[in-house]
């Protein structure tokens, strides 16, 4: 009886304390409905979100806040046996809704279909002690041809003695919340003329490049099923609405500007627009999806990415590794094996194209969640950049003779020796694809800045091109015998060429060391710098090819590198705009409003978009900007110098990058005296391209 007794009270133990995910949904008809919460208990008094998790069926669909023509949208209703009163049940936060015609130009809604989450928040109640349950009707309208009400019985419940996530459902409603409409961080102004109303939005920096803005009203003031086109503008957009009565009071107008982009994310701005005239510079660039005048042809587009990707063997950054390169071809053309060379170069070309592949995927996939992405993002990471320092230190030492890894870098290990070279080559395309994707080159500016609005498949398109450019002229040298039979014999030059080799990579390594410094603060060069010295140690240590030593060897290593990217990780304070460099010169740091804070002075005004890692950035930093000539000028004329550095992550550059068709720094804009319209400059400056800019429009 005794056994009985304890197996019924563990029984009840465990079902106390199952979560609420472990509850299953109730089938109301056409929908599935769960009741969820990010917590699994919770403290008194505490406010976490709950939500109704709703399936549909294929075809039906309920509605947003606004139902649009017709419909209702779904209400949580809390039930007398609740533990959870009414009052400490908050409102749905909305997801941004879908536009859902029932009747092509007749009848409009807006709401979901598929799946959705509706998160609410919940108060626990001060003097709760146990667990407490959340007791509620989902009471919805969900429609097909035909529109079914129904209703979903669906109860939580919560534990009180402690504050417990619940991963699975936390990420779920966290996930749905950001999908709810932001507060637009801009104005907005309606122009209403008779039944033809216009809503212009200014936002600095405008919306880039979009698929399509449609508004979506918290009310009935304008007519559902009708189109709403819309005009581009440099700092925003207009759309054309119509109006659903001339009587209408006048009142703002309020409800959800959704932003599409044509990468295919979506953003909900929350506006209230008074009346009054059309906003400055929210049109003139043509209509959504699509600006005239700014489209690349996608042929023209592969074209210009080979040229691109030929020029960056030329790059500063790349020729280091490129060296490496050299040195397996000539060891390879040595031993008269003209498949061993052909090899080389077909290993080479597959490391570069699958990296930029790789670079490629990266960036559609970023540009779907979060909107326009530029290159170089890689180098914004500080763990990448100290890693990047460590690799490049690394092949210097191999370099130096510090140790050996075979020819070309590619006995890794026996198993890869008996490749004869294959993964050195293969690795040193990875290598030349990291450290060159970068730095884009003369060719790649503009190519880039068009690209990233075409579809993916061209996105790749684009990038393989580019790598095939890169990797083109030692694939070429590969595969022509007549050409890498030029290539010197092996001799003890070759040692002493290596050897000298090394000082380039040593100095890419202070130049990374330097732009890890701009990202994460000396303190993360210190444990970069300690941990070069680890790799150097534990090169050291494999020389003597005992056990002992080589395992010691091996655990440095791997305590160097989770030292540094740890290090490189944490948080630093932010940092200023302008650089050293632009402080000789008096400059500010670059934004929107001071932009039109100096045109309003009447003062010209030059812009350097630049970045710690760009390479041809410093290059035209120290030919051009710092120069005399050019000091000079711009004070002779008054000229604002502003700097934007993006040598760190910023969404506003970012923008104005995308707004003028660029993928990544340097850009240079140049505004003739009281001109708002600015001169986009070569990537490549010159003292005699910038002392010859038009002072007055």
């Amino acid at each position: 009886m005794k056994f009985s007794a304890c197996l019924a009270a563990l029984f009840s133990a465990l079902f106390v304390f199952l979560p609420a995910a472990a509850a299953a949904p109730v089938d109301a008809g056409h929908a599935r409905v769960e009741l969820i919460s990010e917590r699994e208990a919770a403290l008194p008094g505490e406010t976490i979100y709950a939500a109704l998790k709703m399936d549909l069926d294929d075809g039906w669909h309920v509605y947003w806040r606004n139902a649009g023509d017709a419909g209702l949208p779904p209400q949580v209703l809390v039930q007398p046996a609740s533990d959870i009163r009414p009052d400490a049940v908050g409102d749905i936060v909305w997801p941004v809704p879908h536009l859902l015609p029932v009747v092509e130009g007749e009848i409009m809604d807006y709401g979901y279909d598929g799946a959705v989450v509706l998160p609410f928040p919940v108060t626990i109640p001060d003097n709760a002690m146990g667990p407490v349950t959340l007791d509620v009707i989902a009471d919805y309208l969900i429609c097909e041809d035909t529109c079914v009400p129904e209703q979903a019985h669906v109860k939580l419940t919560l534990e009180t003695d402690q504050a417990a996530e619940n991963i699975r459902n936390g990420e779920l409603i966290g996930k749905w919340i950001a999908k709810s409409d932001v507060p637009f961080p801009g104005e907005a102004r309606v122009q209403k003329k008779n039944l033809d109303w216009s809503l212009s939005l200014r936002m600095d920096g405008g919306f880039g490049k979009v698929r399509s803005i449609r508004f979506f009203p918290f009310g009935h003031d304008i007519l559902h099923p009708a189109g709403q086109p819309v005009e581009l503008g440099r700092h925003g957009a207009t759309l054309s609405l119509s109006a659903a009565d001339i009587t209408a009071v006048s009142k703002p107008l309020e409800g959800v500007v959704v932003v599409e982009q044509e990468g295919g994310g979506r953003t909900g701005y929350r506006i209230s627009a008074v009346e009054g005239s059309p906003l400055p510079d929210t049109s003139g660039l043509g209509p959504a999806g699509g600006m005239p005048g700014l489209e690349v042809a996608a042929w023209k587009l592969i074209l210009l990415a080979i040229l691109g990707g030929l020029v960056l063997n030329l790059m500063p950054c790349v020729l280091p590794v490129l060296s490496m390169k050299a040195f397996g071809m000539v060891s390879a053309v040595s031993g008269g094996q003209a498949g061993e060379v052909r090899r080389h170069g077909i290993w080479y070309t597959a490391g570069v194209l699958i990296s930029f592949a790789v670079l490629a995927a990266v960036i559609v996939a970023l540009r779907a969640a979060t909107g326009p992405i530029t290159l170089g993002f890689q180098l914004q990471s500080a763990p990448v950049v100290a890693i990047l320092v460590l690799v490049m230190f690394a092949v210097g030492l191999w370099l130096m003779g510090m140790f050996e890894l075979g020819t070309s870098l590619q006995n890794l290990g026996s198993g890869l020796a008996d490749r004869g070279g294959d993964a050195g080559a293969f690795f040193t395309g990875v290598l030349a694809a990291v450290v060159g994707s970068p730095c884009v080159g003369p060719f790649l500016g503009v190519g880039l800045g068009a690209v990233m609005g075409h579809s993916a498949p061209v996105v790749f398109a684009f990038f393989l091109a580019m790598g095939f450019g890169l990797a083109l002229p030692f694939l070429v040298l590969s595969f022509v015998p007549n050409l890498y039979r030029l290539l010197p014999r092996p001799g003890k030059w070759m040692d002493t060429l290596k050897q000298f080799f090394a000082f380039p990579m040593f100095l890419t390594a202070a130049w990374l060391a330097k732009v890890l410094g701009d990202l994460a603060g000396s303190g993360a060069v210190a444990w970069t710098a300690a941990g070069a010295v680890a790799i150097a140690f534990a090169a050291w240590l494999w020389q003597r090819e005992a056990r002992l030593p080589r395992i010691l060897a091996v655990v440095t290593l791997a305590l160097a590198l989770y030292g540094v990217t740890e290090r490189a990780m944490a948080p630093v304070p932010a940092i200023g705009g302008s650089s050293a460099y632009a402080a000789k010169y008096d400059a500010g740091t670059w934004s929107p409003g001071e932009v039109q804070s100096m045109i309003a002075e009447g003062r010209p005004v030059f812009v350097d978009f630049t970045a710690s890692w760009c390479a041809t950035c410093q290059v035209n930093k120290a030919t051009t900007l710092k120069s005399r000539a050019v000091h000079e000028f711009f004070e002779a004329n008054d000229v604002a110098f502003l700097v934007a550095d993006f040598t760190r992550k910023d969404p506003a550059i970012a923008a104005e990058l995308a707004r003028h068709q660029r993928a990544g720094v340097p850009m240079y804009l140049w505004y003739p005296a009281g001109s708002e319209k600015p001169q986009v400059l070569p990537e490549i400056l010159n003292p005699g391209l910038v002392t010859s800019l038009p002072v007055n429009p």
